[in-house]
């Protein structure tokens, strides 16, 4: 293998561009490319991306839309009548058993994360069942009273 000297190197061929700012025999001198004064000619010159040449930038234009709440909704699990009622279907829960979120998490019809549970109406529930949650709707608290069962909200 040859040994590398610095006499040796050599430019890759169309890598290398021309050193700017380096005396007026390098052909960019003074000016550099640059040009007289202007925001081109200093330093820190680019601009923004959206910048839109001083009009009203679009992202201001546009107006503001939705609300976005400040809450952590990552532990909030949702549980409708409909799944519990498979849930006993599948007999992961008996008629009459006590179900809370450390029941459902066992089952794994809830996520681990969770530590809120929302009870919805969807679906029709035939198997009384009492149920300790820390939300539930009106129409759900009505549908697991018809199947015998009750909320508790905790």
């Amino acid at each position: 293998m040859a040994s590398v000297k610095l006499n040796s190197l050599k430019a890759r061929n169309g890598q290398d561009s021309k050193a700017l700012g380096r005396g007026i025999g390098s052909g960019c001198g003074k000016t550099s490319t640059f040009g007289h004064k202007g925001g081109k000619a200093r330093s820190g010159r680019g601009k923004v991306v959206w910048f839109e040449g001083g009009q009203m930038p679009l992202y201001r234009r546009l107006p503001k839309r939705g609300f976005n709440s400040r809450q952590d909704k990552s532990c909030i699990s949702v549980i409708n009548l409909c799944d519990l009622q498979k849930l006993c279907d599948m007999d992961a829960l008996k008629a009459g058993q006590e179900v809370t979120i450390e029941t459902l998490q066992a089952v794994g019809a809830v996520r681990k994360s969770a530590c809120v549970l929302r009870v919805l109406a969807k679906g029709e529930l035939k198997v009384a069942l009492q149920i300790s949650a820390h939300y539930a709707s009106d129409a759900a608290m009505k549908g697991v009273e018809t199947a015998g069962g009750k909320i508790q909200i905790i």
